[in-house]
């Protein structure tokens, strides 16, 4: 089951950077970016 988990936010986290890296708007950047940090610490620091 954790294999499936890390694999969904794994996922998540690869298309949010796929939308930061193609968004224009900065304030649209910012909030995709803080997503993307919340995503990729979770993604680390699951035990």
């Amino acid at each position: 089951m954790r294999i499936v988990y890390l694999a969904m936010v794994l996922y998540l986290a690869a298309h949010l950077a796929w939308m930061l890296a193609r968004e224009k708007s900065f304030w649209k950047q910012a909030g995709i970016a803080l997503v993307l940090v919340l995503f990729i610490l979770r993604l680390f620091l699951i035990q």
